[in-house]
């Protein structure tokens, strides 16, 4: 349960006592809802956790009257400044919103028709995710060993980023292969990105680098969102040993074959919020989650079973295409980083419960690193975690992009497009630990799994990296 100070602590007996399950009406508790404003830190996190589970299914019974109410008691308790559950709150409280008024075209596009999104800030956001927080650091040094490992001996060697963000993995990798004992390959990379300036900086570091260390460079860029990209232009050539790296990118394929069932955002079934706030509630840390509360009669989908939509399976044609593709360019590795997080339910019930267990440990990372009054904290959990939340709760259809899933899912799909899975060094688990190691905290944690690298805060994964190699 939350303290004062935004930690948690176990206690003997369930809280949930002290707040049954009251029903909210127009009148309750009069307002300003006075006596929410009096709650202590660990009531005040559990009541945020029953009204944001309240405010969902009244919103998926389409119950707007009540998801009101509930979201103006909300808005008495949470605060993006505040600790950590009133801030997770915040941001699932404005995306249940946004859903709402999704179901009204003519008010949500009114609404957003002036918005701006400045792209340098989005670029900054997630400059500062990879220096904030190790994931990103550990999955490139794990990348970039495996793709050391599979080029060994290799004079042309050729290496496709798909998302083509951040300079430092590559620049890590140019010293690594200046140091090979036969001397560096001649190094190619492609780099894809929608934005032009995003890969000209790369290109300019890289570029720099290379000639410093004296090793034969080129970088090639490819302007284009992933899910417009053609192979083609990738100019992979007879000769070159190829390596392919993808760094949170491929989930968002997942996308195009929900396109020809958009629905309303409205229109779910009920879940069964009790078995969630428990295990919520008794974790040493928000991000210290335990899925067995939730496994056993949480969801109650009625006639709308995961059975009954094609993405409750594994089975994706654009997924599937472009796998396909990849494998035809004979990859001698290539590397995925994803979210290892099931976000691509196909209830928003299922998708609220699963990503709030996720962000909630993203959350207590940054308790743990940045200081509640830090813009830094604020950006990230805005403009990256908050817009994350939103997709995920609020969209439908093509619109929703964030549909990350497990690493089993993963094994499933690569399978089924003709790769092998090669399984991560010693070497690459060693080198990751002792990055981990280097961070003050203790929370950070890896494991391996069937081969691969999955990357937790305490006990709850978070992301996982694995390498494949085509089967012939």
């Amino acid at each position: 349960m939350l303290q004062d100070d935004g930690s948690s602590s176990v206690t003997s007996s369930s809280p949930l006592q002290n707040f049954p399950m009251m029903s909210l009406s127009p009148n309750f508790g009069g307002s300003p809802y006075q006596w929410l404003k009096d709650l202590k830190s660990e009531d005040r996190g559990l009541y945020l956790i029953h009204l944001l589970l309240t405010c969902a299914n009244h919103v998926a019974i389409g119950n707007l009257e009540n998801a009101n109410i509930a979201l103006d008691q909300i808005s008495h308790l949470a605060s993006p400044n505040g600790d950590t559950m009133q801030r997770i709150a915040s941001y699932f409280a404005e995306s249940l919103a946004d859903r709402i008024l999704r179901s009204w075209n003519g008010i949500y596009k009114a609404l957003n028709s002036t918005k701006l999104r400045v792209v340098s800030e989005d670029i900054l956001v997630k400059k500062m995710f990879f220096e904030y927080f190790p994931f990103l650091k550990v999955a490139s040094v794990i990348a970039n060993q495996a793709i050391i490992e599979a080029m060994e001996g290799e004079k042309m060697v050729h290496i496709v980023d798909l998302n083509a963000s951040e300079p430092l993995q590559w620049r890590a990798l140019l010293q690594d292969l200046s140091a090979r004992p036969e001397g560096p390959p001649h190094l190619r990379i492609t780099g894809v990105h929608q934005q032009k300036q995003v890969l000209e900086q790369i290109a300019h570091v890289l570029t720099e680098e290379a000639e410093k260390l004296d090793i034969p460079f080129q970088f090639h860029q490819v302007v284009s969102k992933l899910e417009n990209l053609d192979i083609e232009k990738l100019r992979v050539k007879t000769g070159e040993a190829l390596a392919i790296s993808s760094v949170m990118q491929l989930h968002t394929l997942l996308a195009h074959d929900d396109e020809p069932q958009k629905k309303s955002p409205l229109g779910f079934k009920h879940l069964n919020g009790l078995h969630l706030q428990r295990a919520i509630l008794n974790q040493n840390t928000l991000g210290d989650l335990l899925e067995k509360e939730t496994t056993t009669n949480v969801f109650s989908p009625g006639n709308e079973s995961a059975s009954s939509s094609p993405l409750s399976s594994t089975a994706s044609t654009k997924m599937d295409g472009f796998l396909h593709a990849l494998w035809g360019l004979s990859p001698k590795v290539m590397v995925v980083t994803e979210q290892d997080s099931n976000h691509n339910g196909t209830t928003l019930m299922e998708r609220l419960s699963e990503s709030l267990y996720f962000y909630a440990a993203l959350f207590d990372c940054l308790e743990f690193t940045l200081q509640r009054t830090s813009l830094e904290r604020l950006k990230v959990e805005k403009m990256l975690f908050g817009e994350e939340i939103k997709n995920i709760v609020a969209c439908e259809g093509g619109e929703r992009k964030e549909r990350h899933e497990k690493l089993d899912k993963w094994f499933q799909r690569f399978d089924g497009a003709g790769f092998a899975n090669v399984p991560l060094s010693y070497y690459a688990m060693l080198q990751a630990r002792r990055l981990l190691q280097s961070y003050s905290c203790e929370g950070y944690k890896i494991k391996e799994e069937n081969g691969s690298v999955v990357i937790c805060w305490h006990d709850r994964a978070l992301f996982a990296v694995s390498a494949w190699r085509c089967r012939r």
